[in-house]
């Protein structure tokens, strides 16, 4: 009988270790979940209540009593209990930032996040957002865009995921021109285009070629106007040029785009 015992407490022991380990994992799952995860996808932690929530019925272990080693079955049972119920929680939290993590992916690509034109020399923009000099009525104005000069029939590109909203044929002000509707607040104008490629309601993907550079509508050289409207209001776009800049060549466009020259439409 003693030998039995033994053997029991010898097990009894592995199994608590083991419990223990896996107790381990899920805390570093959970912490990693609240305080890397969550705060990536801009979600609250879960609160420590629901992670470590108690089990109700004082007779919930009632049917392990009048054994020998009764309160080592009650107490193994208890932490099965434990662990499962946060391996539950931690499962259903991790649903929910797979989806957040899905979602954030799909506002990642929406978001205007590369030039509109392929462009190597920083010198081929030619007018910053910002004041300028108006180049038909030669006095300041407030230049609303980023200018990028280059040959006519040269390839414009999406900056980001979106829908074709609007698209404008003139002779005027800024020519032929089109606007993306990338969602999430954000929208992009493309002007003063030779050709449009795309529709209105057509869906286009970043990078895609929507047009072709031109001298259309009150522009002076061939070039492309282009402009990022963010909640309805009318940003830098040279702060979304993340993807296509090294941090040198970022701050050399902040240097240059602090000069003031004319613009070219």
């Amino acid at each position: 009988m003693e030998r039995e015992l033994a053997q029991y407490r010898l097990q009894y022991k592995i199994m608590n270790d083991r419990l223990e380990k896996m107790q381990a994992m899920l805390d570093q799952l959970a912490n990693k979940d609240d305080n890397i995860y969550r705060i990536i996808f801009e979600a609250e932690p879960i609160p420590k209540s629901i992670r470590k929530a108690g089990f109700g019925g004082a007779n919930r272990y009632a049917k392990l009593e009048g054994y020998q080693n009764s309160e080592l079955l009650k107490k193994t049972a208890k932490k099965l209990d434990i662990i499962a119920s946060e391996i539950y929680v931690q499962s259903k939290s991790f649903d929910d930032v797979y989806k957040l993590a899905r979602k954030k992916e799909k506002m990642l690509k929406s978001i205007p996040g590369i030039q509109p034109v392929k462009i190597n020399d920083l010198k081929r923009i030619s007018s910053y957002f910002g004041s300028r000099i108006d180049p038909i009525y030669k006095v300041k104005k407030f230049h609303s865009g980023v200018d990028f000069s280059s040959t006519v029939g040269a390839p414009v590109f999406a900056t980001g995921d979106g829908v074709v909203k609007k698209i404008r044929h003139s002779n005027r002000g800024y020519g032929n021109s089109i606007e993306i509707d990338h969602g999430y607040g954000y929208k992009t104008f493309y002007a003063h285009l030779s050709k449009i490629l795309v529709k209105r309601g057509q869906k286009v993907k970043r990078g895609s070629t929507i047009g072709l550079i031109g001298n259309t509508g009150k522009s002076t050289a061939p070039h492309l106007h282009y402009e990022i409207i963010k909640n309805n209001r009318k940003v830098n776009p040279i702060y979304y040029f993340f993807n296509d800049l090294s941090p040198a060549q970022f701050d050399k466009m902040l240097q240059l785009s602090k000069i003031s020259n004319q613009s070219l439409d």
